[in-house]
């Protein structure tokens, strides 16, 4: 049993002070779903190109893809952060200064790129390789194959994935708060050490990305059964 004295992190008087200033979560919200949609719009481009990149028959276009691929999935996030935040400044002695958004929206849209790139590849390629070949024969381009013939019959395949790599974003942007970025994740620890009210800091934190997230992979689950469905047929 839970006793809601003043003491208790789950105290009623340490709740009524989070919603008294939830309009600061709401700025960190904000802050974040538009740091979101920054660092997927550059995921999604560095995903369709090394993507396609990768699926290519010219090996200097693989093994570019494979590096990229490779040093950004097995490398931590948080050290990515770091690098670019502190390590460039540092090594240009100051010339090179990233405000914390944009070191958000590089890192977390660079490495996601590699985990969007490794899924639009497996779309690509459970497209029949015959269409390509036929493509090709037809005086397409490359990059008009892709984007006219294979891609277009990929996105069934790719969706599912996709939203959960969409997901997984969303709640990388959190390391941000390593660098002070005025996100959800520091906007809450912040007010919890300031306040010590811990429990309602870190619950509406827990809450409002659960409200960003959810939909994306409900919606996602929705599509992966549709797409075993149609395939039973």
């Amino acid at each position: 049993m839970v006793i809601l004295t003043t003491s208790s992190p789950f105290a009623l008087s340490r709740w009524s002070d989070f919603f008294a200033h939830f309009g600061e979560f709401i700025k960190g919200f904000f802050y974040t779903l538009g740091m979101s949609a920054a660092a997927l719009l550059l995921a999604l481009m560095l995903g369709i190109i090394f993507g396609a990149m990768s699926s290519s028959k010219n090996k200097i276009f693989k093994a570019i893809a494979r590096v990229y691929v490779e040093v950004f999935q097995n490398t931590p996030l948080l050290v990515q952060f770091v690098f670019v935040y502190y390590g460039l400044a540092i090594i240009s002695g100051g010339a090179i200064m990233i405000s914390t958004f944009f070191t958000a929206v590089l890192c977390v849209g660079i490495y996601h790129g590699a985990y969007i790139s490794e899924v639009i590849r497996s779309g690509i390629e459970a497209v029949p390789r015959g269409q390509t070949e036929a493509a090709l024969s037809q005086g397409f381009t490359y990059s008009q194959t892709m984007s006219l013939i294979i891609l277009p019959q990929a996105v069934r395949t790719i969706l599912p994935p996709m939203t959960n790599q969409v997901v997984n974003l969303i709640k990388n942007t959190s390391t941000v708060a390593i660098i002070s970025g005025a996100d959800i994740m520091f906007v809450s620890k912040a007010w919890a050490y300031d306040t010590t009210n811990y429990v309602p800091a870190f619950a509406g934190a827990a809450f409002l990305y659960f409200i960003m997230c959810f939909p994306l992979a409900t919606w996602a689950r929705r599509m992966e059964e549709e797409n075993k469905k149609s395939y039973s047929l």
